[in-house]
């Protein structure tokens, strides 16, 4: 008799349609695949706002939610949207629910994190639309911009190419930009319990994609 895989849930909220078809598609290529130790259910949001979720969630035990967010630059109005977003998190994890709120940051933004499964990228970026170059040479296409790109039909595209092996390779990439980030002096910004850098690339969206793949033995 075949032993019945059990299934671990995980909690999102996103900003981005983006976001959450990675989500689906990493979601379906674990459930999918004949190696993992268990499968895996993902609670996914787009909510900007983080104590919004908290307050219409209700948790019965201590539940880790993940709120994936852009750095998308050092203009005040982005600044202030970034420190925003961790004031939520840091209220919503103080609503007495059980939740606590972790943030997987990108900086500049999430595409960093999908360039991450096929090539390095080491470099700073002055504007998020500049990361449209090396997404069509990392996945050999032609988009004329992020819009294009971002496009359901044409994202999912690129999702196409990817296998759990990317994944695996993003964190190892995610984890020695932020090595490098180390060696290099920067300073690790810290608010209100949150950690961050703001030189890019940087991010942390990778913490929580790895802990999947360790929970379910893929990694």
């Amino acid at each position: 008799m075949i032993k019945r895989k059990t299934t671990k849930k995980y909690f999102f909220t996103v900003e981005g349609e983006t976001e959450k078809w990675y989500l689906e598609w990493l979601r379906d290529k674990i459930n999918e695949c004949i190696y993992t130790s268990n499968k895996v259910s993902f609670d996914i949001q787009i909510q900007k706002d983080p104590l919004k979720r908290a307050k219409t969630l209700a948790v019965t035990h201590k539940t880790e939610i993940w709120h994936l967010s852009d750095y998308e630059s050092d203009e005040p109005i982005h600044v202030n949207e970034f420190t925003n977003t961790m004031d939520k998190m840091k209220k919503a994890s103080e609503l007495g629910k059980q939740i606590l709120y972790k943030f997987g940051y990108t900086n500049l933004t999430f595409d960093l994190w999908i360039i991450l499964h096929k090539t390095d990228c080491y470099g700073s970026q002055v504007h998020r639309k500049n990361y449209i170059h090396t997404l069509n040479r990392a996945y050999s296409e032609k988009f004329q911009n992020m819009d294009e790109y971002k496009h359901e039909d044409n994202f999912k595209r690129c999702l196409g190419q990817l296998s759990l092996d990317n994944v695996t390779e993003a964190v190892l990439r995610a984890n020695k930009i932020m090595e490098r980030n180390r060696e290099n002096g920067y300073c690790l910004c810290k608010y209100k319990g949150y950690k961050y850098y703001k030189e890019n690339p940087s991010l942390a969206v990778n913490e929580i994609i790895e802990k999947i793949l360790k929970d379910c033995q893929l990694m």
